[in-house]
């Protein structure tokens, strides 16, 4: 089967053999490209690229994949916090075991989430960064009296606009292209002008970003970090942090609270908001168009938010 891979440094769609073992075979109907396979790419990992998945099963149901195959005996995975196993990164699909950039993917059976009626498998790749925004949500406490400031307009920002939303708060947006920010606007947010928000999400994940969402954020609040900071390291405005007393709350990745998994959460908010897609899925490509897929994922000066692989 064809799938995305990186040869020589470079995203190549080349002939491999199907993935073998115990697992379910999901035909990939839209893989979208995140910041980190941009990031990877460049790590040069040996294996299928993409865990931003959406496909059918063998008979045909439509269904997003929860892209991790944590080992379930674990502290953490006995504790429901299974995106901190004790395996690492190596559960994660298209870092530790092949991705969805492919024709197909095989799945644990329970990574399988069912799209919910009226969304499209070819929709079903936003479930994937929704459940990072719903975990960070999560995690952020956000009530629907709080004032929320969301710093950075690609997708994973577009996606905390939304699932704070959902959470019932009122939801600014700032963001450095013209595309998020139109994005932003039709989702309904408004734009950050001021300070004192109850909680800010860093969704970009750079130094600068952090210094404005804490100086944005009200003495006594809440920086939830959603972004990831592939640099290694980060500045902190630490006395702004410690004199306004500010919480920082890190968020990776989803889980689950009990019966509650964030994936499941995350495809029944993008059933509730229909335009979406739309709003944020900029390009389309055909999974042999991979190398020119990537290359315009990375230049979102020129308008690109989510870019997205179709099989």
């Amino acid at each position: 089967m064809r799938a995305v891979r990186c040869i020589e440094g470079k995203p190549t769609v080349v002939d491999v053999e199907p993935s073998v073992g115990e697992g379910i075979r999901v035909k990939v109907a839209s893989a979208g490209i995140c910041g980190s396979d941009l990031h990877l790419m460049k790590m040069g990992l040996p294996l299928t690229f993409g865990h931003e998945i959406a496909g059918t099963l063998p008979d045909g149901t439509p269904v997003a994949v929860e892209p991790l195959a944590p080992c379930g005996e674990c502290t953490p995975c006995l504790d429901g916090q299974y995106q901190r196993c004790a395996i690492g990164p190596t559960i994660v699909f298209g870092v530790g075991r092949d991705g969805g950039m492919a024709e197909e993917v095989l799945t644990p059976a329970r990574s399988i989430s069912l799209l919910p009626a009226g969304v499209a498998a070819s929709d079903g790749c936003l479930v994937e960064p929704l459940a990072v925004a719903v975990h960070g949500v999560r995690r952020g406490g956000i009530r629907p009296t709080d004032r929320v400031a969301v710093i950075g307009g690609g997708t994973i920002g577009q996606m905390a606009l939304v699932v704070s939303q959902a959470a019932g708060a009122s939801v600014d947006l700032t963001a450095r292209h013209d595309r998020q920010r139109e994005a932003a606007e039709r989702l309904g947010a408004g734009e950050v002008r001021d300070g004192g928000y109850d909680v800010v999400i860093e969704a970009a994940g750079t130094s600068s970003a952090l210094t404005e969402a804490v100086n944005r954020c009200r003495s006594g609040g809440t920086v939830v970090l959603l972004g990831s900071y592939w640099d290694g390291t980060i500045e902190m405005p630490g006395l702004s942090v410690t004199m306004k007393e500010i919480t920082l709350v890190p968020a990776t990745m989803y889980n689950g609270v009990g019966p509650s998994r964030d994936i499941d959460v995350a495809a029944t908010i993008l059933g509730a908001r229909p335009e979406l897609p739309e709003a944020v899925i900029t390009h389309r490509f055909p999974l042999d168009a991979g190398a020119e897929a990537f290359a315009v994922a990375a230049d979102r000066s020129a308008g690109a938010i989510k870019v997205v692989l179709e099989p």
